[in-house]
């Protein structure tokens, strides 16, 4: 049996590549419904539960900008992407009857509540779970940056980052089988590395409020729940290290 959970409130960053599940791109029903389950189960042993939702799996505005599309464009297309995979989880997860509100920092009243911080925190005190969608709301910040954002504005005590990989190393694992995966690290050592699991905005912005961080494979079956009970998983960023 898991443990109680170690953290009272916590925002979710789940990467868009996870979403795919086997696939190259798209949304992955089953990895949808997966996810879905343990975020239930979290709110059922008392979690608040706040998620943001990469577009990653759907469109990447850094890498058509790359290409000579308008980089402000590309990064608002990347944003409703997010927002097509928060509805894809909303969808998920009141089909299971967890409680759920979609806030988006980009007005869209017919699908959406705009973001307004105290509402969301209102949202998590009542056991509801609340997606923030569309990152920022400004181009040129990546929804890391806006997981950051959000962890900090709410009081968030963590940020789990579910990604592809199980947790950082010192180099692409996938490209370098000798990459060395670290349990600990710091801000400092994040920055001074550049290790790139996270932009340094956001890196900067958890080290400035000393919010620690959790990386971790979320394609892993039950990672979520043992990321949120405390349990010896991926890679632990914080101010010590």
């Amino acid at each position: 049996m898991l443990e109680n959970p170690k953290f009272r409130r916590i925002v979710l960053k789940i990467s868009g590549e996870v979403l795919v599940g086997r696939g190259e791109y798209g949304i992955s029903s089953e990895v949808i419904r997966e996810v879905s389950r343990e975020i239930k189960e979290l709110t059922e042993r008392g979690v608040q539960v706040a998620v943001v939702v990469g577009g990653g799996n759907l469109f990447r505005g850094v890498d058509m900008s790359s290409t000579g599309m308008d980089r402000a464009s590309a990064d608002y297309m990347g944003m409703l992407a997010t927002v097509i995979n928060s509805l894809a989880l909303q969808d998920s997860l009141e089909r299971m009857e967890v409680t759920t509100r979609l806030q988006s920092a980009i007005t869209m009243r017919q699908v959406a509540e705009p973001y307004i911080r105290r509402r969301a925190i209102r949202h998590l005190e009542k056991g509801r779970v609340v997606l923030f969608a569309a990152g920022t709301g400004n181009p040129y910040f990546s929804t890391d940056t806006a997981a950051s954002l959000r962890a900090t504005e709410i009081g968030a005590d963590v940020l789990l980052k579910a990604t592809k990989v199980d947790g950082v190393y010192d180099s692409d694992p996938v490209r370098n089988r000798r990459a060395v995966k670290f349990d600990r690290l710091s801000y400092i050592d994040v920055l001074n590395k550049n290790l790139r699991v996270m932009d340094a905005t956001a890196i900067s912005l958890c080290m400035d409020n000393g919010l620690p961080i959790i990386v971790f494979n979320g394609r892993k079956r039950g990672n979520i729940v043992r990321a949120a009970t405390g349990e010896k998983v991926g890679t632990i960023i914080s101010s010590t290290g």
